[in-house]
């Protein structure tokens, strides 16, 4: 697609995956920056085109007592140095109208997440913004019945729209993913991308934290590969034990660049 040619400045290889890859929410200028650097250098290494992802709030969380963030404002301008220091595109998630208008200035893809993907009002002012807008596909919903949340973006005037695979609800406490999605959605002529976190989240846990099986993300990535994804979404932290938000669902950072060598051959394999 003409508008990620665009986006990427940094080298890679056009017949390569590209990737949405940071922590699940900005936690403070270390993480943020530690994750950023690490994630930046791999990428230039493998050739592997890199949109830098972290939440600057986290609205939809498990229970009242859960992090949300530092403040927009503040995590916003973390982000912003994030792009002007190391020239790499950002993706953060939105909730309202307000907050397209508010993040578009700092960041160059718009998400729209899961739970979200059906509200019109929403889905139009990201479009309106003129951002990438990325949508998950809501855990309710059929691969097939993302085209109409796809045509809520272009019928704004949008073009420049991805959808995300994230799995689909499987009883109250867990999540499967039927890969039949992916030619499915990519059917509709815009790039897909597989979350390979979220999931393989575990949700509704008596905790009111929800649960994950990190362990599990590289199979999620290497079959998302073989079925042809275009893109891969994957959190990751410094040390998710520690991480105030999803730190049951992250691979942790230095986990990363085993895996992404492992999908790298898996694509050029397939192609």
């Amino acid at each position: 697609m003409e508008f990620l040619d665009a986006l990427f400045t940094q080298k890679f290889s056009s017949s390569n995956f590209f990737l949405l890859a940071g922590p699940c929410v900005v936690e403070n200028r270390e993480v943020l920056s530690e994750t950023a650097e690490t994630l930046i250098e791999i990428c230039n290494e493998l050739e592997i085109p890199l949109i830098f992802k972290s939440s600057y709030t986290k609205a939809n969380r498990s229970s009242i007592n859960s992090f949300t963030g530092i403040g927009d404002e503040k995590a916003l301008q973390l982000l912003a140095e994030i792009k002007e220091k190391h020239q790499v595109p950002l993706v953060t998630d939105i909730h309202s109208e307000a907050e397209a208008d508010m993040a578009a200035p700092y960041v160059d893809v718009l998400q729209i997440p899961a739970f979200l993907c059906r509200q019109t009002t929403l889905l139009v002012a990201a479009a309106k913004t003129d951002k990438i807008v990325n949508i998950k596909k809501g855990q309710f919903l059929s691969p097939e019945a993302m085209e109409f949340a796809l045509n809520k973006v272009v019928s704004a005037g949008n073009s420049k729209v991805m959808l995300t695979e994230r799995g689909t609800t499987f009883g109250y406490q867990d999540l499967i993913v039927d890969y039949r999605g992916i030619p499915i959605m990519k059917s509709f002529g815009k790039p897909v991308i597989m979350d390979c976190t979220h999931a393989l989240q575990q949700p509704n846990q008596p905790s009111g934290v929800t649960g994950g099986r990190p362990d599990l993300i590289e199979t999620i990535a290497k079959c998302a590969i073989a079925a042809g994804v275009d893109g891969l979404f994957l959190e990751t932290h410094p040390n998710p034990a520690r991480a105030l938000s999803d730190g049951a669902n992250m691979l942790p950072l230095h986990e990363l660049k085993p895996l992404l060598q492992k999908l790298v051959r898996i694509r050029q394999a397939i192609l």
